[in-house]
């Protein structure tokens, strides 16, 4: 049998859109088969195993190997270790069982291709002594691609400095608005640390590469496109082919849409309600969260936002002992909040949602994208604060949420005051709504029968099946 193995990194935002690739894969190539190889997180992902589950039931073609545990250093079990430390040693460590499981699976199955998640770059090395073509699958947005495939040309540039050194500089990166120092990603920020060495190894590996799979369509960042095809970000060596294949989002899961959540979204005025959603990773400190609450009430408007848990507080806590006292009370006639987890996909296409509060995630951004809802942008970790610059000064589908401190504490103020913007029909407000729809029925036309994204693939497959 033909088939394409898929090796995402250990995270479910990265595991979704990888599977996605491999569900178009499908739709262009129903004859192949796909095994993704499954690594265990060093850290609480979450549980991923309902979703393996639901995905392994409705997709036959796709099936999933779990590699075997490995054994973290001491130093990176700390609870001060970097989880994105923990995520690239686990990558390291796994490099002989990524092996093995590729030469398994080549005894019954002729390997087209091997496509790792950015995160894996080092894991190349493997696929190429077993003479695998190997591409690169980027989960974020090509501006991020971009800064990510220009860092060794910033390392040398502002050498022997590290960017949180330059008192938040400009830094022109092809392709992309200038980005302040310190709206690049946390892990390229400090030189001399052992995150900072995985991802400057990462790049440079991900630059020789067979080619790189982005989940993005070219009309969405057709400049940061332009400046990575054109070989502006890799100066010194060549730039491997670059395929947008995007939007990739999560499908539709079966959700019931008679639930609280759903009844009362029914039960709202069209495009009224800000939909407030932080990712899995996005959660909050009590005196932040009280700030949060304190500006939607102000706002007037109506919401719906979900909570999650601290890792101090019980599974169990109450609602009322995560929020200010008397808050669901006061809103209760026009907001709802809901602990821990709610349908993205599903709640962004109800009619009554008009505007998204994220974090920032590109999964997150994507799901906006294609449901036609402008955001405001609150980036939180990884590459998301450089998304929010390119969101909302090149994109200009999202307003910024501006922090009241570096460590990225937000007012009730900024809240009320950047609500009431995106739902009030203000100049600004408008006009990032009807740019977004611009780009539903973009994200719409790449997908479709002959449309870029879809082509694209079609091709990128074609090529392996030659192989």
């Amino acid at each position: 049998m033909e088939s394409i193995v898929l090796y995402p990194t250990p995270a479910i935002g990265h595991l979704i859109a990888m599977v996605e690739l491999g569900k178009l894969i499908l739709t262009s190539k129903p004859s192949l088969s796909i095994h993704i190889l499954m690594t265990t997180a060093p850290y609480d992902a979450g549980d991923t195993a309902p979703y393996i589950a639901a995905v392994s039931a409705t997709n036959p073609s796709i099936t999933f190997h779990h590699l075997p545990p490995v054994s973290l250093p001491p130093e990176l079990l700390t609870a001060s270790a970097h989880i994105e430390n923990r995520i690239m040693e686990v990558l390291h460590l796994n490099k002989p069982n990524v092996s093995q499981a590729l030469v398994s699976i080549s005894q019954t199955h002729t390997i087209h291709a091997f496509l790792v998640d950015f995160f894996c770059g080092s894991t190349l090395t493997v696929s190429a002594d077993l003479n695998i073509p190997s591409y690169v699958f980027f989960t974020s947005a090509a501006a991020a691609l971009a800064i990510f495939l220009y860092l060794p040309t910033l390392h040398k540039t502002i050498f022997p400095k590290s960017l949180k050194d330059l008192n938040n500089a400009l830094h022109s990166v092809p392709g992309v608005p200038p980005i302040p120092s310190l709206d690049m990603a946390k892990q390229y920020l400090d030189r001399h640390d052992k995150t900072y060495e995985y991802f400057l190894e990462s790049s440079i590996h991900v630059s020789r590469s067979t080619g790189i799979i982005v989940n993005t369509f070219e009309s969405l960042e057709s400049r940061a496109v332009k400046a990575i095809t054109e070989g502006l970000c890799v100066p010194d060596h060549s730039t491997p082919p670059i395929y947008c294949v995007g939007p990739l989002i999560m499908t539709r899961q079966k959700t019931d849409l008679h639930s609280e959540c759903f009844k009362w979204l029914d039960s709202q005025p069209r495009q009224s309600v800000v939909f407030l959603c932080f990712g899995s990773l996005g959660v909050f400190s009590k005196e932040q969260l009280k700030e949060i609450a304190v500006g939607l009430e102000r706002s007037g408007q109506r919401f719906l936002w979900v909570v999650r848990n601290r890792p101090s507080e019980s599974p169990e806590s109450s609602l009322d002992s995560l929020l200010p006292k008397g808050f669901l009370d006061r809103t209760r006639d026009r907001g709802l909040v809901v602990k821990n987890w709610a349908p993205q996909v599903e709640v962004l296409s109800h009619d009554s949602v008009g505007g998204f509060l994220t974090h920032c995630g590109w999964n997150s951004v994507l799901e906006s994208v294609c449901a036609g809802v402008p955001m405001v942008a609150w980036p939180l970790y990884a590459e998301q604060r450089s998304n929010r610059v390119v969101l909302v000064e090149e994109i200009k589908i999202a307003l910024p949420m501006n922090e009241y401190d570096k460590d990225g504490f937000v007012s009730a103020d900024e809240v009320e005051r950047r609500v009431i913007e995106l739902m009030t029909g203000s100049e600004s407000g408008d006009s990032i709504r009807k740019r977004v729809l611009e780009m539903k029925d973009e994200a719409r036309a790449a997908l479709s029968d002959g449309g870029p994204s879809r082509v694209t693939l079609t091709k990128l497959t074609e090529f392996w099946k030659r192989w």
